[in-house]
C-alpha cells in the first residue's frame, strides 16, 4: 500500500508492504530524501553500504547510484521525496539559506546517512503526515502548502546535517572488505577496461567468484552496476558542457552507438538533448 501525489516540484511518496519490493541500480535526475521507518535493509550508494535502522534518512543527489538491499522478508516501510533542484534557484530572492547545501557539498557517495532522534524526528513526521493529509484532502491552495511544507522539510535536513556532521563525523558506511576495494576501483577507473577477465587480473580473484560476492551483496551484477557507474559520470560530463563525444570517450564507453543507446534507455532522452535541456 502507499501514499503517492506530487506538484510541480516534488514527488511525496509513503510506502508501506507485507514484504519487501525488487530493486536494482537505478538513478534520478530529481534530488532524493529517503527515511526509513521498517524492515531490514542495507542501502547501497555509489561505494557505501548503509545498514538503516528507524529514523535514518538518507540524502542523495542525481548522480549517486543507489538500491536497497533487502536482508530478510520482514515488513518494509519508508518515505520517499523526489524535488527538483531548480526549486533552489526560485527561492534565491527570498533567502539565502543553502537548500541543496547537504546534497551537492559533501564527496560524491558519502556523508548519505543522517539519523534523525528527538524534536527534529518529531518535527520530521509531522511534516511527512501535514504532506499526506494535504495529497489526501485536497483543498484550495493545497499545491502552496505541500510546497511550503517541502520547503521546510529541507531546512530541517540541511540543519541536521551540519549538526551530525560536527557532532559525529560523516556517517561510517559498512562496506564488505572485499566488495569495498572493488567498488572504489570501480569508481576510480570507469574510463579503462573494467571486463570480468581485467577485474580478474586486477584483484587476484577468479571471475566467477567476484560475480558471486558482488551479487551476494547487492543482489546486482557488476555489469549493472558499471553501466550505471558510466551513465551517471557521462550525465556529470555533459552538465559540465562537454559534448556528446567527450561524455562518451571520458565515461568508459569504447563504441559511440551503444552509448547512445543505453544513454537514451537509462536517461529517458538522447544524450544531446540532455545536454541541451
Amino acid at each position: 500500500m502507499y501514499i503517492h501525489g506530487k506538484n510541480k516540484y516534488f514527488d511525496f511518496t509513503h510506502r508501506w508492504m507485507e514484504t519487501p519490493p525488487k530493486f536494482d541500480f537505478h538513478l534520478h535526475d530529481r534530488f532524493e530524501i529517503y527515511f526509513f521507518i521498517a524492515g531490514d535493509v542495507h542501502y547501497l550508494i555509489d561505494k557505501n553500504v548503509y545498514p538503516l535502522s528507524y529514523g535514518d534518512m538518507l540524502i542523495l543527489n542525481n548522480r549517486e547510484l543507489h538500491k536497497p538491499t533487502f536482508r530478510s522478508n520482514a515488513p518494509y516501510e519508508n518515505v520517499v521525496i523526489h524535488f527538483d533542484p531548480s526549486i533552489a534557484a526560485g527561492l534565491a530572492l527570498v533567502s539565502d539559506f543553502p537548500l541543496l547545501d547537504c546534497f551537492v557539498n559533501r564527496p560524491q557517495g558519502e556523508a548519505n546517512r543522517i539519523t534523525l532522534i528527538g524534536s527534529r524526528l518529531d518535527d520530521a513526521l509531522a511534516l511527512f503526515k501535514k504532506a499526506e493529509l494535504l495529497l489526501s484532502e485536497p483543498q484550495d491552495g493545497a499545491d502552496l502548502l505541500l510546497t511550503a511544507c517541502m520547503i521546510e522539510l529541507l531546512v530541517l535536513v540541511n540543519q541536521a546535517f551540519r549538526d551530525h556532521r560536527s557532532d559525529t563525523g560523516y556517517s561510517p558506511a559498512a562496506t564488505n572488505e572485499k566488495l569495498g576495494p572493488l567498488l572504489e576501483y570501480i569508481d576510480g577507473h570507469l574510463e579503462h577496461d573494467l571486463t570480468l577477465e581485467a577485474l580478474e587480473r586486477q584483484f587476484y580473484m577468479n571471475r566467477y567468484y567476484l560475480s558471486r560476492l558482488f551479487r551476494k551483496h547487492t543482489g546486482s551484477t557488476i555489469h549493472e552496476y558499471i553501466l550505471l557507474k558510466r551513465i551517471a559520470r557521462a550525465k556529470k560530463l555533459l552538465q559540465e558542457g562537454h559534448n556528446v563525444t567527450a561524455a562518451c570517450e571520458g565515461s568508459g564507453f569504447n563504441d559511440y552507438s551503444h552509448f547512445i543507446r543505453m544513454f537514451k534507455r537509462l536517461v529517458g532522452v538522447p544524450p544531446g538533448q540532455y545536454r541541451n535541456r
